[in-house]
């Protein structure tokens, strides 16, 4: 019990626990902001995640579109009405 006494009393086992307690609680990056984040990280991974799958996706339907012409003027007729000279479009919503 002596030998704890005499440890603590001493100013650089002093300081140093004021430092770690300083490090762990009150500084800017203490654990409760690392634990944040490290929880953005990991949300910010599977939402870069679910943009990959989508990016590939988009890729894969380009690739598609560009060697079928009647599947790219059906994209251009329902999504962008785009239409050809001579021709009447008629909207109907649901």
């Amino acid at each position: 019990m002596k030998i704890f006494i005499t440890i603590f009393k001493n100013k650089y086992v002093l300081s140093a626990i004021a430092f770690l307690i300083w490090l762990a609680f009150f500084d800017r990056n203490d654990f409760f902001a690392q634990y944040e984040r490290s929880k953005k990280l990991k949300e910010l991974k599977e939402s870069s995640h679910y943009y990959d799958v989508k990016i590939n996706d988009a890729a894969t339907e380009l690739r598609r579109r560009e060697a079928d012409p009647a599947a790219f003027e059906k994209l251009a007729r329902e999504k962008y009405y785009m239409r050809k000279p001579g021709e009447d479009l008629y909207i109907f919503e649901e």
